[in-house]
Order: structure tokens, then sequence, then C-alpha cells
């Protein structure tokens, strides 16, 4: 039996990964969990080597309290 192969092309998956598109969907995440979170939280979209990346951090010294007390980032992204 013939082996068959499969080339994946790395070029064209990072060009996905960095799309526009790709900022858009993050960008809507990003915002869903900054929601959940409530105010004093941030959300930033950057571009890096390989792929467009999203983060909420917190902003403010409550922010950072609440999620270092409740743990409230990690329980939004669930």
């Amino acid at each position: 039996m013939p082996k068959q192969g499969f080339v994946l092309n790395r070029s064209a998956v990072r060009e996905l990964l960095r799309s526009p598109e790709m900022q858009a969907v993050l960008k809507e995440q990003a915002s869903a969990i900054r929601s959940r979170v409530g105010d004093g939280y941030k959300q930033d979209i950057f571009v890096g080597k390989n792929r467009a990346n999203a983060m909420v951090s917190a902003d403010s010294f409550e922010a950072r309290r609440d999620n270092m007390k409740n743990n409230t980032l990690l329980k939004a992204v669930r």
C-alpha cells in the first residue's frame, strides 16, 4: 500500500493566524470576557511573530486585588 502524505503549508497557516479576520474573532472573545469581569479590566490585541494574540488584564488596583483573591479572569474564561 503506498504512503499518503500530508504537507502543511506553514506560511499559509501563519498568514491565517495573523489575519484581520482572526483578530476580529479574538477581539470578540476578549470583549465577552471583559464584559463578564466588570470594571477595572482592559483588553488588548497584538500581532506577534506567528499569530495574533488577545489579552484581558486587570488595570486598576481593585481589579488586581479582586483577581488575586477570586481568580476572576480564570473564571470568566470558562
